[in-house]
């Protein structure tokens, strides 16, 4: 699958950014993004320890939003590059935000030539309603900054009007129950 540059989004060194999302046994959830341009022109954060942070939307950032059909409330998830996460939920859209308790997720990143890859598992095997065997419906997003410190917005689908991960419109991606080997 393919993200796109919000249409108001500034020009970007990124070319292109692909992503594989993946429901596995156990409530997890695996995403690989690949990014393509002018790696060279991005601003990363530095390697962090893996630190749940908040304001990492602010900066070069992986995102998934995750709900289940037919309801209001769903899941954020923001995967730094430098290895920083944070999950928040909220009650409806844009509504009663709350920062929610998941294992640290594991976030890989590789840079090399025009390419950078970021790879993430999380756990939601703990995590009301997303321990059942619903179908997930999620938005994947990435906010890329380049070394001018401007911002752009991709995603799998993007709402009329301004960039805004969190809009309904987004949640296009189904994801099944993982089978069984």
């Amino acid at each position: 699958m393919q993200l796109t540059r919000h249409p108001a989004s500034p020009s970007s060194p990124v070319d292109s950014i692909g992503v594989v999302a993946n429901r596995l046994r156990g409530g997890r959830l695996s995403l690989v993004f690949a990014v393509s341009g002018d790696i060279s022109r991005l601003r990363l954060p530095n390697s962090g320890g893996g630190e749940r942070r908040d304001g990492l939307w602010r900066h070069s950032c992986f995102e998934a939003f995750v709900r289940l059909p037919k309801r209001n409330d769903y899941l954020e998830l923001n995967l730094s590059p430098s290895g920083d996460w944070a999950a928040y939920c909220f009650d409806g859209y844009r509504n009663g935000m709350a920062s929610v308790e998941i294992p640290p997720p594991s976030i890989r990143c590789e840079a090399a030539g025009d390419q950078l890859g970021v790879v993430a598992g999380i756990d939601l095997a703990d995590l009301e309603p997303f321990n059942s065997d619903e179908t997930w419906q999620a938005g994947l997003s990435a906010v890329i900054e380049a070394d001018d410190g401007s911002l752009s917005y991709w995603a799998l689908a993007h709402p009329p009007g301004a960039a805004d991960f969190h809009h309904p419109d987004c949640f296009v991606l189904e994801l099944p129950p993982a089978g069984e080997p």
